[in-house]
């Protein structure tokens, strides 16, 4: 697959979104090399899992309270 730089892929992009959906995959570098990938977007196709991040996300004890300079920032008085 040969790689197309970046201004020529600027110049040609609709073009290249063109090829892409076809299934093609667009490879674009910078000084020779490459940097870049373009391919088709696929939507995933389950449905979403209620949950799926139990368990990898922590909120902080502290997470409502408005700490002292931002009551400043916004003109708010602590509670």
């Amino acid at each position: 697959m040969p790689v197309t730089n970046i201004s020529e892929a600027k110049a040609q992009l609709s073009a290249l979104i063109e090829r892409v959906l076809t299934g093609e995959e667009i490879i674009i570098g910078k000084a020779g090399k490459p940097v870049a990938r373009l391919v088709k977007y696929e939507r995933p196709t389950g449905p979403r899992q209620p949950g799926a991040l139990k368990g990898r996300i922590r909120i902080a004890e502290d997470f409502d309270e408005l700490p002292e300079d931002l009551q400043d920032a916004f003109g708010v008085s602590g509670s």
